[in-house]
């Protein structure tokens, strides 16, 4: 327990250190918006560092890494191409609004802390997993790699099809305001449903059923689920386009979050 509290601590330590970094970058740049390209980043560099501190590297520890990476660097490029040309995303303006010329210190304890608490929370799994590392493989694992594997697929080909209906919407070629079609006419939310859904990947790799224990790292996991379907992802948007006759349609027909009718 011991050795897994010190992991826990070295990745507060990282966290703390990087977040604190895009903080000062946010404000040289001025846009808070920046902490969402080091989200993803920041998940790779406490990866990265769990994997220098392991005592032994393993093939499951190399995968984990390997998953992270990829998730990471591509939802992290993508907002960067998103956002290089738009204002300051919606939700920070609005805390600029709201916190008004105290918006300086508490973007830094509301935004860029806060988050790093959440990230330290939701990368547990991959804390105990990197602490107390197991050589072999066994099936669980690939039926992570599988779960993780649907998430991406969600997440990116859902960003993708965005991506290009935004961009024939600004020059006028489509008749619609929402996307409705491709994985968006399965779920509203199909890149917060992947993105949730790697996660849910990523803890079953790391645990083992051989280890009740490590079931209790599904807090990892928990939390992303939390935070996208209850917080800071779904209820956002679904708020913003609450009461427009064509949203309203479209949810009527297409799930919330699970791309299945009961949702």
């Amino acid at each position: 327990m011991n050795t897994f509290l010190s992991a826990l601590l070295m990745s507060g330590g990282v966290i703390l250190v990087f977040m604190t970094f895009f903080y000062f970058l946010s404000l040289i740049l001025q846009r808070s918006d920046i902490v969402d390209i080091g989200w993803g980043l920041g998940f790779i560099i406490v990866t990265l560092s769990l994997l220098l501190r392991s005592p032994d590297i393993t093939t499951r520890q190399l995968i984990l890494m390997g998953l992270v990476t990829a998730w990471g660097l591509r939802l992290s490029i993508h907002i960067f191409l998103r956002n290089r040309q738009k204002k300051e995303d919606f939700r920070y303006q609005n805390f600029k609004e709201q916190w008004g010329k105290g918006f300086w210190w508490q973007s830094y304890f509301k935004i860029f802390i806060l988050q790093g608490v959440f990230m330290l929370l939701i990368s547990i799994p991959l804390t105990y997993r990197f602490t107390f590392p197991v050589a072999d493989l066994n099936w669980t694992d690939f039926v992570g790699i599988g779960v993780w594997v649907v998430g991406f697929f969600f997440e990116t080909v859902g960003d993708i099809q965005l991506t290009r209906f935004v961009t024939k919407k600004k020059k006028g070629k489509t008749e619609t305001r929402f996307l409705k079609t491709g994985l968006w006419g399965l779920t509203r939310h199909p890149n917060y449903f992947g993105d949730t859904t790697a996660w849910w990947g990523i803890w079953v790799i790391c645990i083992l059923l051989s280890e009740p224990i490590s079931l209790l790292t599904v807090i990892g996991p928990l939390t992303i689920n939390y935070l996208l379907v209850f917080v800071s992802g779904v209820p956002l948007l679904e708020k913003k386009y609450d009461g427009v006759k064509e949203w309203e349609e479209y949810k009527k027909r297409v799930p919330k979050f699970i791309p299945l009718k009961f949702n």
